[in-house]
């Protein structure tokens, strides 16, 4: 039988996770005080300000135990976050992590998850500084609250939209929601390795993007893909107080959805509209300022970049432009967790 929580205890739990962190992950600054006290505690650099955000999955809300591995689920909880912090133009510091856990989970997944966490942070050479542990009666999850940071006054907020302003996405929205739609409707575990189960189960953040266009200056607003794209615009319009058109034929696809899309019988609008947390990049920007923006993405990551529309007055509504030119009204439906 595998080693569980229950025959080593939360603070044998800790230990382990705590050797863990120290061999496998980010080396802390010398004035930073990590895990081990009542508080962690770090000096902030004069001239940047602080960004902080958190995200809490579930298990059976978030994701499907059965087809996730534990090592992808840390990869996916910490992906969450990261991508607040990228949106925003900032880079990811430290993070502190809460699980709620049951106490027949083994030892070896708890690792694994961790591992996860590790293999996201490293590359920015952020680091674990704390946390907490409780026991869970019923679905195991994970809380993450992320600190970042960004030089003071650079950051991209999602209420400077302006009517003019020109629209962008980076990759493909949509691939997670029909990821998930295939996990739902064919539920075997060969289907954990087609490409759009992957792009749910453990998402690409474009926090290096965020954070370069931050720094060019020529983002007027910006948002990630969390709450599907039509969903976050809907945030950046309602924030900024503006409306929008959305061209149809201009919504980046990919091959793998038009071929799920029409294997599931959907068309693959439904999913590229829909709530689907893919932590793309929605920009508005300049018009001038599109070749811009779309050369710096693309010199970093090679991942396209798409100008789907424009930003109109509150007036207009959010609308999208058909095929054959008709003006359609779309309501944002994005993810929400108290929805029936």
């Amino acid at each position: 039988m595998p080693e569980t929580l229950a025959d080593i205890g939360e603070f044998g739990l800790i230990d382990r996770l705590d050797k863990l962190l120290r061999e496998e992950g980010a080396r802390l600054p010398e004035d930073t005080l990590g895990i081990g006290d009542d508080c962690a505690s770090f000096q902030s650099r004069a001239g940047y300000e602080l960004l902080i955000t958190c995200d809490c999955i579930v298990e059976g809300r978030h994701y499907l135990p059965r087809f996730i591995s534990p090592m992808d689920l840390g990869r996916r909880a910490m992906v969450l976050n990261i991508s607040d912090i990228g949106a925003m133009g900032g880079h990811t510091l430290y993070a502190l992590v809460s699980l709620g856990l049951r106490s027949d989970t083994p030892v070896k997944d708890v690792e694994a998850i961790y591992r996860g966490f590790i293999a996201e942070l490293n590359p920015f050479d952020a680091a674990i500084i704390g946390g907490n542990l409780t026991k869970s009666e019923g679905a195991n999850f994970i809380d993450i609250t992320l600190i970042g940071e960004i030089e003071s006054g650079k950051s991209v907020r999602r209420s400077t939209a302006k009517p003019g302003n020109s629209i962008l996405v980076t990759g493909y929205p949509g691939q997670a929601a029909a990821g998930l739609h295939m996990l739902k409707a064919i539920p075997v575990d060969d289907v954990r390795a087609h490409p759009l189960v992957q792009a749910y189960n453990t998402p690409s953040h474009r926090a290096r993007e965020g954070e370069a266009v931050a720094k060019s200056g020529m983002a007027t607003a910006m948002i990630d893909t969390s709450d599907g794209l039509l969903g976050d615009l809907g945030h950046i319009c309602d924030e900024s107080g503006v409306g929008a058109r959305i061209i149809q034929e201009n919504l980046p696809i990919s091959s793998a959805l038009r071929e799920a899309a029409g294997l599931m019988e959907h068309e693959p609008l439904d999913f590229v509209l829909q709530d689907s947390d893919d932590y793309e990049l929605i920009i508005t920007c300049l018009p001038e300022d599109v070749d811009g923006i779309c050369s710096l993405i693309t010199s970093l990551s090679h991942i396209p970049v798409t100008e789907i529309g424009a930003i109109t007055e509150k007036t207009h509504g959010i609308k999208l432009v058909s095929h054959d030119g008709i003006l359609r009204e779309i309501t944002p439906s994005g993810w929400d967790h108290f929805a029936k």
